[in-house]
């Protein structure tokens, strides 16, 4: 399998949930509001021999020209948007579902950003997110999952297609999911917000901002275990310095 990330940059966010681009050789955290955190927002695409995949479609920003950031990310890979077999969401939140769709300006309503493509989604995440709302979701670019017939609305844990295996852990967030993906002898996790980054898999670490951050250390102690007695290589869609890794 081949994977790619698709970095859409660095970035501080606060209490306030909003997502400010840094800049790592001219910025200064100790300048940015108290308790920032700085993240990288990173996609990916795993390519296997049945499927080109997407996990998680990042934050939706648009280049100058008007083009989804997404979209020139894979563009730059040489892989075409509508190459994009299936997209398996995580969760909702938005700067891990903003590029689920695209606002026409003129027409003034969203269109999916992958309509050859079958989406994934907790079908409680979606109805969740609708309800909860802002800061932490962004209902009008996500409600367009309700109406689309390529959406596959997943309820628990389980398997799709034979390789690709779904766990609702309700961790990070309440219907939030992870994804093993294994094909031959390889073995690929992505954990997104239960397992955000390298460092945490290595700390018994509790985040104030998960939803069940005991659960979270949990897991992440768990999958690292597991992980580096079967060689798993894990994708890290927050990591600054370490978007994949693998013992």
């Amino acid at each position: 399998m081949k994977i790619i990330p698709l970095s859409e940059g660095t970035f501080t966010i606060d209490h306030s949930k909003q997502f400010i681009p840094f800049n790592n050789d001219r910025d200064n955290l100790q300048e940015r509001n108290r308790g920032s955190l700085l993240v990288e927002i990173q996609p990916f695409v795993i390519i296997t021999s049945k499927d080109v995949l997407l996990l998680d479609t990042g934050l939706g920003f648009t280049n100058p020209d008007g083009t989804l950031q997404l979209h020139q990310n894979l563009i730059d890979n040489n892989i075409d948007p509508s190459d994009i077999t299936k997209v398996l969401m995580s969760h909702l939140h938005k700067d891990h579902a903003g590029g689920v769709s695209m606002k026409d300006r003129i027409l003034n309503r969203y269109f999916p950003s992958f309509p050859s493509a079958t989406y994934y989604v907790q079908k409680k995440e979606l109805d969740y997110a609708l309800e909860k709302g802002l800061p932490s979701y962004i209902p009008e670019e996500i409600e367009i999952l309700g109406e689309l017939d390529n959406v596959v609305f997943l309820d628990g844990s389980g398997t799709i297609d034979g390789y690709i295996h779904y766990e609702l852990t309700g961790a990070h967030a309440p219907f939030h999911q992870v994804y093993t993906i294994k094909e031959g002898d390889e073995i690929i996790f992505f954990g997104a917000d239960d397992a955000p980054q390298l460092s945490q898999m290595k700390s018994r670490f509790i985040a104030k901002y998960d939803y069940d951050g005991k659960k979270c250390m949990e897991l992440r102690q768990q999958w690292w275990e597991e992980g580096q007695k079967e060689k798993w290589t894990f994708l890290f869609y927050h990591d600054v310095k370490n978007p994949l890794w693998k013992r």
